[in-house]
């Protein structure tokens, strides 16, 4: 798949890189990939946003991790 350099602030990529971790993402851009296809989910709906059953899971994971189910 073709990718697309997006700038972000130096503070915004701090923030991120200090919860990496934690929210169990191992880049800056696993983390933007995730949350922008979360976005993405909850405003288009089910479709072309839509993740996979593999992705699905690991998103699942990484709630139980975070403690959110």
């Amino acid at each position: 798949m073709a990718k697309r350099c997006v700038e972000l602030s130096e503070e915004l990529v701090k923030r991120i890189e200090s919860v990496l971790d934690k929210a169990g993402f191992k880049s800056v851009e696993e983390f933007i990939e995730f949350v922008v296809s979360e976005a993405l989910e909850a405003v288009a709906g089910p479709g072309e946003a839509s993740m996979s059953k593999e992705d699905e899971e690991k998103v699942k994971e990484r709630l139980r991790a975070l403690g959110y189910i």
